[in-house]
């Protein structure tokens, strides 16, 4: 009888067992992730221009990496305790522990934006997918890079095969391409849809993600397995578990199905917020799944039951048109309200606060690497200015800039527009 009492006396004193902090800093949508082999630390790259390093057991971060003048598309980790960031901007920056206050190489890679990055088997080599329609085998170490084109549009994935030997794409060409590394032509699979994403498990076995919501399984010589329905909008993320025996897919929609990558049956849907979800990685233990959003938070994932872990409740994501006034104004700025806020404090997403933007000259917004040719212009912000960049596209009135093209044609709106700006971004 004693010995249960001073059991439940032990229970009732020791701390409850501590739930996985969701991981929270970026300012944009979550575009990737990666896990180093020990399962201590995380990378992750945003639509915020940065990537972050994680400390996965207390949930904070390290680091915050800034060399890229547009999205962290993708991230990997490298041998010696590095990492790689793939950005729109075209380059890839490989950054060391040691300092990461600034990449220890800067390459310009690709004419078009990086989409995926993949580490060769034998930690020689780092695969880049670009929307150039190109793939690019940069070596980490000595040796001349690699440049193998053949798609026919944007390469939305990229992943060495089992043996290494080589190296397996995906594009929206929908096609699926496996380009030996000794020089022999490459086998094109053709696919019934375009392709946004690509994973590579342990024994070869590859999974393509279909525009159609498909997930297509193949074997290591790019034979169609079987195909998986797996989402009611596209597939744009992928993770094989570390044992290859379960497929995660995640869709725009917020969706995250787990399958059985051997049957292809669903063992469970993870719940979330129904906002969109664009990087998916597995622990190297197996026990976890971490899913980057569009809520610009990343969450964590009991691998096996597909429990939430953390101590906050599931809620949806901020809504980024809350707090505009319902003007027309407002109306016509929801189409900019995903890219940019309004208010001190609040920080960049895909683009700069707007908070104090009449009379800042351009380029200077803080906390924001902007790219060269849109800082190097010479425009003062004001009502006149941003109602000219709305009337001829950001391409003409600002080259060199990365803001999506995009016009306001009447008039009147873009007066409503420039009101609107001018009044929610003024200092308190």
């Amino acid at each position: 009888m004693r010995f249960w009492l001073v059991m439940l006396v032990v229970l009732a004193l020791s701390p409850p067992a501590r739930a996985e902090p969701e991981l929270r800093g970026h300012g944009g949508p979550v575009r990737a992730i990666a896990v180093t082999p020990d399962g201590q630390i995380a990378i992750t790259g945003s639509f915020d221009q940065s990537a972050i390093v994680w400390q996965l057991d207390r949930g904070i971060a390290r680091a915050v990496l800034r060399a890229h003048e547009g999205a962290v598309n993708a991230v990997a980790v490298l041998p010696e305790g590095r990492f790689a960031t793939g950005g729109a901007d075209g380059r890839i920056a490989i950054w060391s522990r040691a300092d990461f206050s600034a990449p220890e190489r800067l390459l310009d890679v690709h004419s078009g934006p990086i989409s995926a990055l993949a580490l060769s088997p034998d930690g020689q080599w780092l695969a880049s997918a670009s929307w150039d329609s190109t793939l690019r085998l940069t070596p980490l170490g000595a040796g001349e890079s690699r440049t193998f084109a053949g798609h026919q549009g944007n390469v939305n994935g990229v992943a060495f095969s089992a043996d290494g030997r080589a190296v397996v794409s995906a594009g929206y060409d929908a096609s699926l391409r496996i380009w030996p590394l000794d020089g022999a032509a490459p086998r094109v699979v053709k696919l019934p849809t375009p392709l946004n994403a690509l994973a590579v498990t342990h024994d070869g076995t590859m999974a393509g993600g279909g525009a159609d919501g498909s997930v297509f399984l193949l074997t290591p010589d790019g034979a169609l397995r079987q195909q998986i329905e797996a989402a009611e909008a596209p597939v744009i993320a992928l993770a094989f578990s570390p044992d290859g025996r379960r497929l995660a897919a995640a869709s725009p929609r917020g969706a995250v199905s787990v399958f059985d990558a051997s049957s292809g049956e669903k063992i469970f849907t993870l719940n979330g917020p129904g906002l969109p979800v664009w990087s998916l990685a597995f622990t190297p233990d197996g026990r976890q799944l971490l899913s980057g959003g569009g809520d610009r938070i990343v969450r964590r994932w009991d691998a096996r039951t597909g429990e939430h872990l953390g101590p906050v409740v599931i809620e949806r994501g901020s809504d980024v048109f809350a707090g505009l006034d319902g003007s027309r104004g407002a109306e016509v700025f929801k189409a900019c309200a995903v890219c940019h806020t309004l208010k001190a404090g609040d920080g960049p997403r895909a683009g700069p606060s707007l908070a104090g933007v009449m009379g800042r000259h351009i380029g200077t917004a803080p906390g924001y690497v902007y790219s060269r040719g849109f800082a190097a212009h010479d425009i003062v912000w004001s009502k006149a200015a941003i109602a000219r960049l709305f009337e001829l596209g950001p391409s003409t009135f600002t080259p060199g800039t990365k803001m999506p093209e995009q016009t306001v044609g009447s008039a009147e709106d873009r007066a409503a527009l420039v009101d609107f700006i001018e009044k929610a971004t003024a200092a308190p």
